[in-house]
């Protein structure tokens, strides 16, 4: 993904929304599944207009001819009719309600999945660059905004029209004169609405924007690792006070635009005042010289108001309508972010994997845009530099008195571990090895060269069957907040009891699960922080060990257990690493002791390949990592 592409969905635009046909189509592609719906709801709409407009008809009958003829049985009928077309428009309304709910959901629901799906195939790049409070916002402030302007804007818009041309009809064939009267002030009426509407729609922009960085901090400092980084440097009281900072602004726009919807309403009502006693002047005076009727005179000031109504909400509609489209285009911003891995239409389905892996010249760099971000989310003492949000650590490490920085993670990277063998990365921290085991499942594409699995460059391969060969246990283990059965079966769902327990007896885990009071119903908690480091990566191991791949990848697997777990676990993955192609992040001499070959990384590139024995020998960058700490690593039985 190029940082342009990044720019445009990060930074929302101080421009006032413009509707082209183009959008205006994609949006309305989504209201196509619901056209049955939506059709039900436009009879539904004329239904209710015309209803609406027999009510001042029977109150002109009334006053004109029943009171004054004293005719009781017309009275009668025309009391029921005016008891009636209440109740029936309130029946039409609730059927028209339901569909309109039905249209409305039904859009929230595509775009939810279009969106989750979407993001579910962004590569791991854009979500260590993407703050996870703005795609919560874009998952929900943004599509119940852009589901607004399917089944409330659209709808309003088409009730308001359609309710105007029948009044007017029914208004100018009554008092063609009193008709063009009350017309008289629309010029002011619509500059009027389109002034106040076009600033409601800055306001409502602005808040929108306000809310996405309030969930944004919120996402950021409530989860379990930032609400354990606040704890431990005792950043409470200031995060409390950049949180109030910032639903401030939120309770200053909110209280803003309150009061700009209320000028908004004031002022309209003041100029269809003007026009509603010009009428009713001029109406009066036709009245007493006896042009027309008391009746008509009062079934026209009924239409009057409702024109207006009709016609304020139809003159701040474009501008309304925009402002419901911003939504729409903040979803489809997502939408329309390139997929950096990608998959082409005729991926090959790796059915029968054997495991030998080729990486031929690969190098790599993350190309990181400071423009890239979703919104700056500013720190106490925060770095400016683009490699200060870096998430990979191993762009900026500093080990053994020499800097790993650098422009680029991986330089002309050129190796093959054959199916079967067992391959130890070492270096210092930052060297570039867990960037390495990244490339293998296809979280991150090489920026040149090719990765090669049983000659296959992995780009012409389906990703699902590639998944499905390769099984990962990274530096920071994951679990769901769910219970211990959950976690293991998200490896393989239809595995049974014995399958798991069986993992979990590899893993040596399985004795502790069982002495747990709920066994593997145990919940772990928030991303199993109810469990030591070790038992979330004994855990982590024995789901790696139930997927059964045919590439085993561990990124520092076993830095967290003791030294009884450690001997007992080592023999477990002996045996699991039997017969399967592994690539071991290695900290401990016994790993790599038994490693058919060792790459020695610094600074991106691979420095000395080779044995253990003939490494040593070189008395190059392993001898000085093995003295200093694998030789030490052996002595305490840890690394």
């Amino acid at each position: 993904m190029h940082g342009g592409n990044w720019h445009t969905f990060m930074h929302a635009t101080d421009e006032k929304p413009k509707v082209s046909w183009p959008l205006l189509r994609r949006v309305l592609a989504y209201a196509r599944p619901y056209g049955w719906s939506i059709t039900g709801m436009l009879i539904l709409i004329l239904t209710h207009t015309g209803l609406s407009l027999l009510t001042p008809l029977i109150l002109r009958e009334l006053i004109d001819h029943t009171i004054p003829g004293g005719d009781l049985q017309r009275l009668a009928w025309l009391t029921l009719g005016l008891l009636s077309i209440p109740a029936i428009s309130g029946l039409v309304a609730v059927f028209q309600r339901r569909l309109n709910t039905v249209v409305g959901e039904g859009v929230i629901y595509d775009l939810r999945v279009a969106l989750y799906s979407h993001l579910q195939r962004m590569s791991l790049r854009f979500f260590t660059n993407t703050r996870v409070g703005e795609l919560m916002s874009r998952l929900n402030n943004d599509v119940i905004g852009a589901q607004n302007a399917i089944s409330n804007t659209i709808v309003d818009i088409i009730t308001n029209l359609i309710q105007a041309v029948g009044v007017g009809i029914v208004m100018f064939s009554m008092e063609w004169r009193l008709t063009l009267i009350s017309l008289v002030f629309m010029p002011l009426f619509i500059l009027a609405a389109r002034r106040l509407a076009d600033h409601l729609r800055d306001v409502a922009h602005q808040q929108m924007d306000a809310n996405a960085r309030m969930n944004a901090m919120m996402m950021e400092t409530l989860n379990i690792g930032g609400i354990l980084l606040v704890k431990l440097f005792g950043r409470s009281r200031d995060e409390v006070g950049r949180f109030e900072e910032r639903a401030g602004e939120v309770r200053r726009l909110g209280v803003l635009r309150a009061v700009s919807t209320s000028f908004f309403i004031a002022v309209i009502g003041l100029v269809s005042a003007f026009g509603t006693a010009l009428v009713y002047g001029l109406g009066g005076y036709f009245v007493i010289q006896g042009a027309f009727t008391v009746g008509t005179i009062v079934a026209f000031g009924s239409y009057l108001g409702v024109l207006y109504a009709a016609l304020q909400d139809l003159a701040g509609a474009p501008v309304e309508f925009a402002t419901s489209v911003v939504s729409f285009e903040r979803v489809f911003e997502v939408l329309d972010l390139p997929l950096e891995i990608s998959e082409k239409p005729s991926a090959l389905i790796l059915q029968d994997c054997f495991g030998n892996l080729r990486f031929e010249d690969v190098s790599f760099k993350y190309e990181v845009n400071a423009d890239g971000m979703l919104s700056e989310v500013r720190r106490f003492g925060r770095m400016t530099d683009v490699q200060a949000v870096l998430s990979d650590a191993e762009t900026r490490t500093v080990t053994s008195g020499r800097s790993q920085a650098r422009e680029s993670a991986l330089e002309h990277i050129d190796f093959e571990v054959q199916a079967g063998q067992l391959l130890a990365l070492v270096g210092p921290s930052g060297a570039g090895k867990t960037t390495l085991t990244y490339l293998v499942p296809r979280l991150y594409d090489p920026s040149e060269g090719h990765i090669l699995l049983d000659g296959y460059d992995l780009r012409d391969l389906n990703l699902d069957s590639l998944s499905s060969q390769i099984g990962m246990v990274t530096q920071e283990t994951h679990l769901f907040h769910d219970s211990i059965r959950t976690n293991l079966l998200y490896a393989r769902l239809n595995a049974t009891q014995a399958e798991l327990e069986a993992a979990a007896k590899a893993a040596n885990i399985h004795d502790f699960i069982c002495d747990l009071p709920a066994g593997y119903d145990t919940v772990v908690g928030e991303r199993g922080y109810r469990l030591s480091g070790g038992e979330k990566q004994r855990i982590a191991l024995a789901r790696v060990i139930l997927k059964n791949p045919r590439i085993l990848v561990l990124d520092e697997a076993t830095s967290s257990l003791d030294s009884e777990s450690e001997s007992l676990i080592q023999e477990a993955l002996k045996r699991v690493m039997a017969g399967r192609t592994s690539i071991v992040i290695a900290h401990r001499l016994s790993t790599i002791l038994a490693a058919d070959k060792i790459l020695v990384m610094d600074r991106g590139r691979i420095v000395e390949q080779g044995k253990h024995a003939d490494l040593l020998a070189l008395n190059g960058l392993y001898a000085h990592l093995y003295h200093t700490q694998f030789d030490q690593g052996l002595e305490e039985g840890v690394r």
